[in-house]
């Protein structure tokens, strides 16, 4: 915009009214054609300042333009005025003020002209617009800021655009000729020195909008808190820990620019020392998400009780995960792991592998076998092992942690490898060390589930609170009372109470008594303690699980497994899984 000597007209009015006058081919002074500030117009007369009637029409043979002001006999004054954004001009390194529209004057008040804009006009350095009008001067670049508040509370966005003052003799040359070249070189010259230029600040009230999008983005914090807290609240508030592992795991939901995902995981004491551990993820985003996983992590828990294998437990969580949505996938590994052999068994659907640190630092990671995503439906799931001894570390995780989109997902994996390695410490330190290792912050655009498993190996006095003893058990009737005699002296060895001892020794005989009545060779008695319970187990050949159940007075059999579940903290059977079943009972030591 182009302000002659900072006059009231528009740029280029008296050079465009000259050229309507044919009476001299000398382009008259500027001044000459210049219409008062103030003063009544004629509303129809034909002056210089307000006519309606443009000669050109009559010389191009055309009809007069219809009633009413052109563009070139308004002033920018009135323009500026009567605009409902508020404008301010201001001029020269200090950004004196020069003029101030109405809008303006009606938002911050009256600003006295001639004062520097530092000075009078406070609401340019609440919008930090000071230093950015110092830039636009210096540039001649227009710039803009969006939705910027003052204390009032109202929110503008502001532009700054750099305007010039014309030198004398501006209208020589024409449009194209020497004072147009003259014109550009000054205006150059003026931006440079900056005592020449101005800056005029149009501020558009954005207050409504600035609002609007303010109720929106908490709308939206407050959707994504809820998905959150419906999230935490579904996964564990407190994982078990087994006797025999050391267990930690985090949640970290995306960034807050990312809804909350279905990533979940568990960890299930399924008794007898075994322990199921799974990582599960949904695909998708939101409540929804939320909603299935929580559905799908019941279910696995109701499913482990069971005692099944882990692919039969993946088998029957893909039929439901069909039923509570078919449009919706999801992945999920589940192992198990038995302190006796010292491995876990693990199935797959669509998971990413599990990862396994040995003590010395190598890493295995288990490929095979995995099949489809959970939902798909028409898959034969299989197990399969990893070994996990004494010394070592397991890691479930999901695909936030190691997928990026720069990269193939294998390079994640191996990059958890490598970090996983050189991590050391508790489950919870891994845990922490992993997520920075992999890049994962707060801004992340995904959820993250991580589960460190660690199976300590135990020397000295630790090691002592961890005893394992066995009996085959062979022959007849005979093979009762020797496992009794068995179990009475392994106990007495461990040092245990008397009273202890003796339910020990009577729940044993049950279950070997139960077993040779009802069960068929080969049979084995297994007597293990840890720091918390002792645990008697009694295997045989036969797969027919054994139930609880109410005995007649008459009956002179069937009360075995109500007295077990009497005296002990707890018990239960599954089958094996080379055939046949094993029953077995807890009882919690002292403390």
């Amino acid at each position: 915009m182009n302000f002659t000597r900072w006059s009231a007209r528009l740029p280029g009015t008296q050079r465009r009214a000259a050229a309507r006058d044919d009476r001299s081919s000398v382009p008259p002074a500027r001044a000459e054609y210049a219409q008062p500030e103030a003063g009544p117009r004629p509303p129809d007369g034909d002056t210089h300042g307000g006519t309606s009637h443009d000669p050109r029409d009559d010389a191009r043979g055309g009809a007069p333009r219809p009633g009413g002001p052109a563009l070139e006999d308004l002033s920018a004054q009135d323009i500026l005025g009567q605009l409902p954004a508020l404008v301010a001009l201001v001029y020269g390194p200090d950004h004196r003020i020069a003029y101030v529209n109405d809008a303006y004057t009606a938002a911050f008040g009256p600003r006295p002209v001639g004062a520097t804009a530092a000075e009078a006009m406070p609401e340019l350095h609440e919008l930090s617009l000071l230093p950015l009008m110092d830039q636009v001067l210096r540039s001649g670049t227009p710039r803009t800021v969006k939705s910027r508040k003052v204390r009032s509370g109202n929110s503008y966005t502001v532009t700054c655009t750099p305007v010039h003052r014309d030198g004398e003799g501006d209208g020589e040359g024409g449009a194209g000729g020497p004072g147009r070249q003259h014109r550009t070189d000054k205006r150059a010259r003026g931006r440079g020195r900056g005592g020449e230029g101005g800056v005029l600040v149009y501020a558009a009230d954005v207050t409504d909008h600035a609002e609007a999008a303010e109720r929106l983005r908490t709308s939206e914090r407050r959707h994504r808190e809820t998905a959150v807290t419906l999230q935490r609240s579904l996964l564990p508030q407190e994982l078990e820990q087994p006797d025999d592992l050391r267990i930690a795991a985090t949640y970290q939901p995306g960034g807050t620019d990312a809804a909350v995902g279905g990533d979940w995981y568990d960890v299930i004491t399924l008794g007898a020392g075994r322990t199921a551990l799974v990582i599960g993820d949904v695909m998708g985003r939101g409540v929804r998400a939320a909603a299935v996983m929580g559905q799908l992590r019941t279910a696995v828990r109701a499913y482990a009780r069971l005692d099944l294998p882990p692919h039969e437990v993946l088998q029957l969580l893909d039929g439901l995960a069909a039923e509570i949505d078919a449009s919706q996938i999801a992945t999920c590994a589940y192992a198990v792991h038995d302190p006796n052999e010292g491995r876990l068994v693990y199935a797959s659907a669509g998971h990413l592998p599990i990862l396994v640190c040995h003590e010395d630092g190598t890493v295995h990671r288990a490929e095979d076998p995995t099949g489809p995503p959970l939902g798909t439906g028409g898959w034969i799931h299989t197990s399969g092992t990893i070994g996990l001894p004494p010394g070592s570390t397991a890691v479930l995780y999901t695909d936030g942690l190691v997928e990026r989109r720069s990269e193939d997902i294998d390079e994640g994996v191996a990059a958890l490898e490598r970090a996983l390695s050189g991590a050391k410490g508790s489950p919870q330190v891994v845990c922490d060390r992993l997520i920075r290792s992999l890049g994962v912050t707060a801004e992340h655009d995904d959820d993250v589930a991580v589960l460190v498993v660690q199976h300590p190996a135990r020397t000295g006095a630790n090691a002592e609170l961890f005893h394992n003893a066995s009996l085959d058990l062979l022959g007849g009737i005979e093979a009762a009372p020797r496992a009794r005699a068995f179990a009475t002296g392994v106990l007495t060895s461990w040092r245990f109470p008397v009273e202890l001892c003796d339910l020990g020794v009577l729940a044993a005989g049950e279950l070997v008594a139960n077993s040779l009545k009802h069960g068929t060779p080969p049979m084995r008695l297994g007597l293990r303690r840890t720091d918390r319970r002792l645990i008697i187990e009694v295997t045989d050949g036969d797969d027919h699980l054994p139930r609880r159940r109410r005995a007649d007075p008459a009956d002179e059999a069937g009360r075995g497994i109500s007295i077990v579940a009497t005296i002990a903290s707890s018990w239960g059977s599954r089958r094996t899984p080379g055939g046949g079943k094993a029953v077995w009972c807890e009882f919690a030591l002292p403390r």
